[in-house]
């Protein structure tokens, strides 16, 4: 499956990324390689910046695991296994669309339903690339227009359509401003996980697992809220129930409510995906 990070820190801090943490993974030049990586970041003034690269990464060692410093208050990170789309910089998280940033993990089918609804929805225009993510982030920013901006009712509306229209494998998303970050876990079919820095005992800002790393020596002891699609160094991470959605505020407060109780009607298992797709949304297998 693709690779999801993200950072809420409140305030501007400087921080350091490697997409790709694993070089000696790479050799194989296998089907289980990367086939793109992308940052997102919101800077001091709220300007959204997207920093990404389509290119396979075992044709590109250096940049693959070259260290990326930025500087901002909320960034989002993003390793695709591409499952649809040709590795360009179009089909290539995370996505930009009214001034937030979104990356996707996971598998949602009926691309022609989909692209009926974004059609009646007025927002064809979103869709640049081949990918799903950039659908499913067209339907969430088109539902958020007619929810005059709310965010979390924008994603109810639009997750609980998918919900009930297109078949689901798995759906996470991480949705970003510069002031605020969401996450949604759906179903149960991939991690995503949640660390809380806010509260005392944070202890040294250095966070790695085998494909992202992240570290920022202002948020040793400054507060901080992280989501990561697999457990990295500090014991504290907290997985996400499926169909919960959180969100982070710009004061770091977090709220939690479960928005999609049910499972997706329409729902495919492992069995229903091609091989290319299966070994995409499971690398490591």
């Amino acid at each position: 499956m693709c690779r999801l990070f993200s950072l809420h820190a409140g305030h501007t801090v400087p921080a350091t990324f490697w997409l790709l943490n694993a070089p000696d993974s790479l050799a194989a030049q296998s089907r289980r390689n990367p086939d793109g990586t992308g940052l997102g970041v919101f800077e001091a003034d709220g300007t959204p910046v997207v920093r990404k690269q389509p290119i396979a990464a075992w044709r590109d060692l250096d940049f693959a695991t070259e260290a990326r410093e930025l500087t901002g208050t909320t960034f989002v990170a993003h390793v695709r296994y591409a499952t649809n789309g040709a590795p360009k910089d179009v089909n290539t998280h995370p996505f930009l669309q009214d001034g937030r940033i979104f990356a996707h993990n996971g598998v949602v089918g009926g691309v022609e339903t989909l692209d009926a609804k974004i059609a009646e929805l007025g927002v064809t225009d979103l869709v640049h690339g081949d990918t799903d993510s950039e659908r499913v982030f067209a339907l969430i920013t088109a539902s958020v227009r007619g929810h005059g901006g709310d965010v979390g009712a924008g994603l109810v509306e639009a997750l609980s359509w998918l919900r009930e229209n297109v078949p689901i494998y798995a759906v996470n998303v991480l949705l970003a401003t510069a002031t605020d970050l969401w996450a949604l876990r759906y179903p149960d079919t991939h991690e995503l996980y949640i660390l809380d820095r806010t509260g005392a005992g944070r202890g040294r800002f250095a966070l790695h697992s085998k494909r992202i790393a992240a570290h920022s020596g202002d948020l040793d002891s400054s507060p901080s809220v992280v989501f990561a699609s697999e457990v990295m160094d500090d014991e504290r991470w907290e997985l996400l129930p499926s169909g919960e959605l959180v969100h982070v505020d710009a004061d770091l407060s977090i709220t939690r409510r479960t928005v999609l109780p049910e499972p997706p009607v329409h729902r495919l298992t492992r069995a229903h995906l091609s091989p290319a797709v299966a070994s995409a949304q499971h690398p490591s297998s």
